[in-house]
């Protein structure tokens, strides 16, 4: 009996790579084994305690914090710039910032010298107006180890802010924190591992620095000579103290990679195994008070919205407060982009925007009192769930013991109290949209955007959220706009239907209306039905695809138009029908797909448009269908719902 491998069996290096491989790593190990193997280890103890190496030391470190500190101070806002702004010259820029890297640590002391040394073009400045003297001094040691080890923060920060997805920022403007704000209370946060790794490297690095610092500030004990310059002298009197002092650095640099790799880059922490209580069933109790707690006055105040959109989106929108907008339409309609042009955040399109009496089409987004909440939340994952929503009352200034008991009594209305000192990750998709929509709605603002709210939830947990959400939205003042492609978020949360197609409006009605008569194919198709464009005929309508369909509710010939079909009402058949239907097409089964306690079966025609049929299992076992099974159709006129485009 063969036993199952417990590991999974690993491709063999192919000898022609391993063979060179192994050669690199006995070539970085023997350098590193030399010292191991030539330090004195019974005089280590003497040579790491002497005046000389104590003196280098205290420098040393002296110098690596203070160039660390500079490079945090002038690193941090560069690397924010080169990841986030497009201006001229960035790519010089960046350059720049990697030049040091690659330039001889000599050419960069001589680079120094020319630049800030009394000689150099801004040294007799600084000498004269302020008296400061950089070279062979305790500064001039800072200087030059900032010029060569700032690069490692700046690259590894702007990569950490490069993979931040900018919708985390976006979410917290909504809730109105300033730029400022959501710099240090959601950025910083989120990149503090690429920072942590970007500052251990660059104080290992300046810690080390040689080359630059003798060249630029000399080598004066207790002034400018650090552990590495006293190195370079040992070697020259005492080679066994040089060892010494060099496996210190070598320990040093050792422990630094060890950090770097056990916990700022091995990558993000995982979440831990959902538990038996992070289901989207709330306690009953909990549920209870969610369904009974009174609304807040705030949700009472009326705030109507009119925005006129231009750019890729061309429309005009006027809405009551207390009305629920349903955005639908095809990929690339410009659904997502209208809401970012209420908002203020893209370029593509520019949005007029009145809030009830105030015009806010000139304020930033932190200012214009619209919450925005994506498709996935976007909840901090660095805060608990409670400060997430308690966020946006205390980027407006409310006490925290206020925004907090504010925050609590929201999560507590949307069933998930109970999780307020949970983070994101420990709780489940359901519980985290509940906490999503209270930390917009508890913010109070005057319009509501949600992209896609449900989108990412299971049919139960959807169904769940949807009945909280509807709920909720009953008590709201002002308008919320939900982009769906759920025809039931669409029937069952919204007043209105807008559909969009190419960035304009092409139905903007109540769901009942849009349901009876969609305008759109997108929106026909969306709602399960058959949609055929076309010009109109005498007696019906000639499909775009070819063919021809005969209505009982004629429109005058020659108008664009679409024929909209419900599955239900076309019949199938093994024989050519000889009834009362006066649309009647061969074809060949597709498709067979199971829809709840029906099928839906896809025929294609050479003499008609791909259509849709929904029939019962027991008929389409009657009929023996199967893929590629000839079949024929019938639609009787009367079935047959003609709108004009």
């Amino acid at each position: 009996m063969n036993r199952p491998r417990s590991r999974a069996a690993r491709p063999r290096a192919p000898i022609v790579l391993a063979v060179p491989a192994l050669l690199a790593v006995a070539f970085l190990l023997l350098p590193l084994a030399g010292i191991l193997a030539r330090t004195s280890w019974g005089e280590l103890g003497g040579h790491l305690t002497s005046e000389g190496t104590r003196q280098a030391l205290t420098l040393s470190l002296i110098v690596s914090g203070w160039a660390l500190a500079l490079s945090l101070v002038l690193g941090v806002p560069l690397a924010w710039l080169l990841a986030r702004v497009d201006f001229p010259g960035k790519v010089f820029v960046r350059s720049l910032v990697l030049l040091p890297m690659v330039l001889p640590p000599t050419v960069g002391g001589v680079a120094l010298l020319l630049g800030f040394g009394r000689r150099g073009l801004l040294g007799p400045w600084l000498e004269d107006w302020f008296g400061i003297t950089l070279p062979f001094h305790t500064s001039g040691a800072v200087l030059a180890a900032t010029f060569v080890a700032m690069p490692f923060l700046v690259i590894s920060l702007e990569g950490a802010l490069g993979g931040l997805r900018p919708r985390y920022e976006e979410t917290a403007a909504s809730l109105g924190a300033s730029p400022v704000r959501v710099f240090f209370t959601v950025t910083l946060p989120m990149v503090a591992p690429g920072l942590a790794a970007g500052a251990a490297l660059t104080w290992a690095r300046a810690l080390g620095e040689f080359g630059a610092t003798i060249t630029f500030a000399g080598n004066l004990p207790g002034t400018t000579q650090t552990l590495p310059l006293q190195v370079y002298l040992l070697l020259q009197d005492s080679p066994e103290a040089a060892t010494s002092v060099s496996l210190l650095l070598l320990v040093i640099a050792m422990a630094v990679l060890l950090a770097l790799r056990g916990r700022w880059t091995g990558g993000a922490p995982r979440p831990r195994a959902p538990r038996p209580e992070d289901t989207d069933d709330e306690p009953a109790a909990v549920r209870k008070r969610a369904e009974t707690a009174p609304r807040p006055a705030a949700d009472r105040e009326n705030w109507p919205l009119h925005a006129e959109v231009t750019g890729f989106n061309q429309l005009t929108l006027d809405a009551e407060g207390g009305t629920t907008i349903a955005v639908v339409g095809p990929n690339g309609a410009g659904k997502t982009t209208l809401l970012r042009a209420l908002l203020g955040l893209t370029p593509r399109a520019h949005a007029r925007l009145r809030l009830g009496d105030t015009d806010v089409t000139a304020l930033p987004a932190h200012r214009r009192g619209v919450a925005w909440v994506p498709q996935d939340g976007a909840l901090f994952p660095h805060m608990s769930t409670l400060a997430n929503t308690a966020y946006g009352l205390r980027a407006r200034g409310v006490p925290r013991a206020e925004a907090r008991r504010s925050a609590q009594e929201w999560l507590d209305r949307l069933g998930v109290g109970h999780l307020a000192g949970r983070r994101p990750a420990q709780v489940s998709g359901g519980q985290a949209q509940r906490v999503a929509l209270a930390r917009a709605l508890a913010a109070r603002p005057r319009l509501l955007l949600l992209d896609e709210p449900l989108a990412a939830l299971d049919q139960t947990t959807r169904s769940q959220v949807r009945h909280t959400l509807r709920r909720h939205l009953e008590g709201f003042g002002g308008v919320c706009l939900i982009v769906t492609h759920d025809p039931v978020e669409a029937v069952a949360l919204a007043d209105r239907v807008l559909v969009l197609e190419e960035g304009r409006t092409l139905q903007d009605a109540p769901p009942a209306d849009v349901t009876r008569n969609p305008r759109s194919p997108w929106v026909a198709r969306m709602l399960g039905r058959n949609a055929w464009p076309g010009t109109t005929t005498a007696d019906g309508l000639a499909p775009a695809d070819g063919g021809h369909l005969v209505v009982a509710d004629a429109l005058p010939a020659g108008v664009p138009a679409l024929a909209v079909i419900a599955p239900e009402a076309v019949s199938v058949h093994r024989e050519k029908p000889t009834g009362s239907p006066r649309n009647v097409w061969p074809g060949t089964v597709r498709e067979i797909t199971a829809g709840g306690s029906r099928l839906r079966i896809l025929i294609g025609s050479d003499r008609a448009p791909d259509l849709v049929a929904e029939i019962t299992p027991q008929a389409a076992a009657e009929l023996s269908l199967a893929d590629g099974v000839e079949v024929w159709t019938g639609v009787k006129a009367t079935e047959v719902t003609l709108v004009a485009l």
